[in-house]
């Protein structure tokens, strides 16, 4: 299970950087590799988000095992 949080985790954090271009330089960088409408793009995005919400279910996770 380590290995897929860590997955989750650097997946996330390309999405973060993409997102972080977009709103400083309205630069895409999964369209720009990609192509903006490619079927690698939209597989890229729906990565990004599982990752998202694994990374979600390991904060409460972890709010769960520790209650401070």
């Amino acid at each position: 299970m380590e290995t897929l949080q860590k997955i989750a985790l650097i997946f996330t954090i390309i999405g973060a950087i993409n997102w972080g271009l977009i709103g400083f330089f309205d630069f895409n960088l999964v369209a720009s590799l990609f192509e903006d409408a490619s079927v690698i793009s939209r597989i890229i995005y729906a990565i990004v988000g599982v990752c998202g919400i694994i990374n979600i279910m390991l904060l409460f996770y972890h709010i769960e095992k520790d209650p401070r």
